[in-house]
């Protein structure tokens, strides 16, 4: 998985005056905003599997991480397809609040997966699925420079699962890097519930890759939970 910007960001609050006072005053107007805040680091890690969760995990386990930051990233560039680049952007959690991400480890799968955990202002996770939505509407493929060198991908969309407020399933293949034997097949699920948004990610190489049904759906519902007033 790419290393991931973060970007910190406060809840904005607005303020205004008007001829007669509100009789509910200002202090309603803080609670409300303050009610909507974007979920903490804190918070998201609160709702991460923890050991023993998950079916059929190694003994590495499923580690719960910070993304590095900004100072500490290697910069890459654009890939080739501007609106490619919006889905890369997005489902890798840039612009949100706040992110972690888990790192999953199965028994006899190599290959493993992962999810990103995104938080996001008032309103501003349902701005970010709808210019995903967009992007994938013409992200067809793309070539771009990683951490493994040059590479390749084409995308294509799968049926979304019926979980969270919104939710789409892609898959993108390529060749393995560096001339090695194999096509890389990743699967990435994009739900988003209230303001998070939340990508997992399945890895394999010549064969089907599909992050389990289970944790998607207990992983959505936790960070639903944990939005409730």
């Amino acid at each position: 998985m790419p290393a991931l910007g973060t970007v910190i960001a406060g809840v904005l609050m607005a303020s205004g005056c008007s001829a007669e006072p509100d009789s509910a005053g200002p202090r309603a107007t803080a609670s409300a905003k303050a009610a909507i805040a974007p979920l903490t680091r804190a918070q998201l890690r609160a709702v991460t599997f923890k050991e023993g969760e998950v079916a059929g995990a190694d003994e590495v386990g499923n580690p719960v991480q910070d993304p590095v930051s900004k100072e500490e990233q290697r910069s890459f560039p654009p890939v080739s397809d501007p609106a490619c680049q919006t889905v890369r952007d997005i489902r890798d959690g840039e612009g949100a609040s706040t992110v972690v991400l888990q790192v999953f480890n199965w028994k006899g799968d190599i290959w493993g997966g992962g999810s990103v955990l995104a938080a996001y202002e008032d309103g501003k996770a349902q701005q970010a699925f709808a210019e995903l939505n967009q992007a994938l509407g013409s992200c067809r493929s793309y070539e771009g420079t990683g951490w493994v060198g040059k590479f390749k991908s084409t995308l294509t969309m799968e049926q979304a699962p019926d979980v969270g407020d919104e939710a789409v399933r892609f898959q993108e293949t390529g060749p393995m890097p560096h001339e090695a034997p194999g096509e890389r097949n990743q699967q990435f699920t994009v739900v988003r519930a209230g303001n998070t948004i939340v990508t997992f990610d399945k890895l394999n190489v010549d064969g089907s890759a599909s992050f389990p049904a289970d944790l998607v759906n207990r992983q959505v519902e936790r960070l639903q939970n944990a939005q409730r007033p």
